[in-house]
């Protein structure tokens, strides 16, 4: 993800500088890269106090280099810390003089950032550390341990997501790219257990692809070994849709003809993704969501917002 700095907007460029100013901190968003880590963890690779490790990483999230989320731990809670952007991109000159264009915007949503749900047995969720709420429990499916999920399951329902939609100045959106790894949900696994996933953006259906099982042959490629030795999912698919001005495909085949003229998205600071089985769906298979620890690919829900310039629309 990349983090767009401008002379033009002094203060955050100011609060970005001062965050990467010190060694320590610089040292920290280098232990980020391999791995998330609590405030304790940082200090005591760091060899520096509990409270300084706290004190830098107060200034790197002021700055929105580093993330935080409140964990359960054994005695209360504890902050657990991420790295929020890949790269920096810091613009000097004068846009007037020196025309800088957006091309596109990139962001990934973990799965278990949803702001809505409907789901039923079977029905769950697990981490690399094992299932995260009990299982076939839908009230437990708004538990806060949700953003640490890798993989989700429902039989019915769906998830729905709210991903951030920047569109700059001069600029119209000419394709919306969406990809994740999904399968089928069966009870353990079955790869001949059809499902029919619609996908909904803004409300809208832009359609229906159906996957041909739950897949538990082999273990996914990120698993850990205690998962991988179960009779559980192990692996999805990893489908991408691209909604542009002319129709909506999955994978480069055609879908349906939803556009993004259709989606209204110039009014909008977000965009709602919904993914999930209809109730009058013909297969009623359920459905897998994987994040970037578990199954086969490395990534979680991944958008992509591509631009053209206003006057060639």
């Amino acid at each position: 993800m990349l983090l767009e700095l401008s002379i033009k907007h002094p203060d955050e460029l100011q609060k970005v500088s001062r965050a990467l100013s010190s060694e320590a901190r610089l040292k920290i968003i280098s232990l980020l890269n391999t791995k998330k880590a609590n405030i304790h963890e940082l200090a005591e690779d760091l060899s520096i106090p509990v409270s300084t490790a706290a004190s830098h990483i107060k200034v790197l999230e002021e700055a929105g280099l580093v993330l935080t989320q409140l964990r359960p731990a054994q005695r209360g809670s504890m902050r657990v810390c991420s790295r929020n952007f890949d790269d920096i991109h810091i613009q000097l000159n004068d846009p007037k003089d020196h025309l800088t264009e957006y091309e596109s915007f990139e962001v990934e949503i973990p799965i278990g950032q949803y702001v809505d749900y409907e789901v039923a047995p079977t029905c769950g969720m697990a981490s690399q550390s094992g299932k995260l709420i009990p299982e076939d429990q839908p009230g437990q499916f708004f538990n806060p341990r949700r953003m640490e999920a890798q993989l989700i399951w429902t039989r019915k329902g769906y998830f729905e997501y709210k991903l951030p939609l920047v569109i700059p100045d001069g600029k119209t959106v000419d394709s919306i790219d969406l990809s994740l790894e999904i399968c089928s949900e069966a009870p353990h696994f079955d790869p001949n257990w059809p499902s029919d996933i619609t996908v909904w953006l803004n409300g809208i259906d832009i359609g229906t692809w159906t996957s041909p099982g739950d897949f538990g042959d082999r273990p996914g490629k990120l698993n850990p070994k205690s998962w991988a030795e179960t009779d559980y999912t192990q692996y999805g698919t990893l489908k991408t849709w691209i909604v542009d001005r002319e129709k909506t495909t999955i994978d480069v085949f055609y879908l349906s003809d939803i556009t993004v003229a259709d989606l209204e998205l110039e009014n909008n600071n977000f965009l709602t993704f919904k993914i999930g089985v209809k109730e009058e769906a013909l297969h009623k298979g359920g459905i897998n969501l994987f994040g970037r620890e578990f199954g086969d690919h490395p990534q979680d829900i991944k958008l992509k917002i591509n631009y053209m310039d206003s006057r060639s629309s």
